[in-house]
């Protein structure tokens, strides 16, 4: 992003610096990310956070004679970590925002979907390779209740829900300051959500889903970091429909 600044009778193009704290930030719960990945990948089986994970799985996961997985806020959770919530990210945000004239902001939400639920997760989950819970019947413990594919950390739900929340943040114009504090909000709330979500059905363990939030958050951050010239550009300009004349 560059601002005009006055110079005798002419004006030269200053360009504005990213802030600092975004990139720093976005660095730290990377290496967070991948601190809590090496500590699980050294004994996947039964990694240090197993006896937290056990604790949570004993109060949170329910068994299969549950109505709770079925009602819609839990489905909502579900779908949104699956196919409708890809068709949502990587096809339809994507063109609203081109249609509008927002094309860098396109850009900007495709690349978080790649980057975060399609490399970070799919990476990382191959390379931990830790098992998802399975079922144990002596203590009244049950295995995943939806159908799972391989590799339960990170939670790709939870790596998605994680970047839906920053992006759609960064969307926010700073200006709208209102807006951005409701977000975040309705954020701090669809992230509860989808922990609570993933262990409800016993599809992840909850360090899981943790470090699915903090590895999708941080990925979001540095591209949002990445995109911010670009995205205060598309923020400056007007919708092309509510531009006069």
């Amino acid at each position: 992003m560059t601002t005009a600044v006055a110079i005798g009778d002419a004006t030269r193009p200053v360009a504005v610096s990213r802030p600092r704290w975004m990139l720093w930030t976005a660095l730290g719960l990377l290496a967070v990310f991948a601190a809590l990945a090496v500590g699980v990948a050294v004994a996947p089986e039964a990694p240090w956070s197993q006896g937290v994970d056990d604790l949570w799985r004993s109060g949170f996961g329910v068994g299969p004679e549950s109505t709770l997985p079925g009602f819609a806020l839990a489905q909502m959770f579900q779908h949104l970590g699956q196919l409708p919530g890809a068709v949502l990210m990587m096809i339809l945000l994507p063109l609203v925002l081109v249609l509008i004239g927002r094309w860098r902001s396109a850009l900007f939400v495709i690349a978080v979907q790649l980057a975060g639920p399609g490399l970070l997760s799919q990476l990382t989950k191959n390379l931990v390779d830790r098992p998802r819970p399975a079922d144990d019947t002596a203590a009244g413990l049950f295995g995943p209740l939806v159908q799972v594919d391989h590799g339960s950390f990170p939670s790709g739900h939870s790596v998605s829900m994680a970047a839906i929340i920053v992006t759609v943040l960064a969307l926010i114009p700073a200006s709208a300051v209102w807006a951005r504090r409701i977000w975040i909000v309705l954020g701090v709330l669809l992230a509860v959500g989808m922990v609570w979500q993933r262990t409800l059905i016993n599809a992840h363990w909850f360090t899981d889903t943790c470090a699915g939030l903090i590895g999708g958050a941080a990925v979001a951050l540095l591209l949002w970091w990445a995109f911010l010239p670009w995205l205060r550009r598309d923020q400056e300009r007007r919708v092309w429909f509510l531009r006069k004349g």
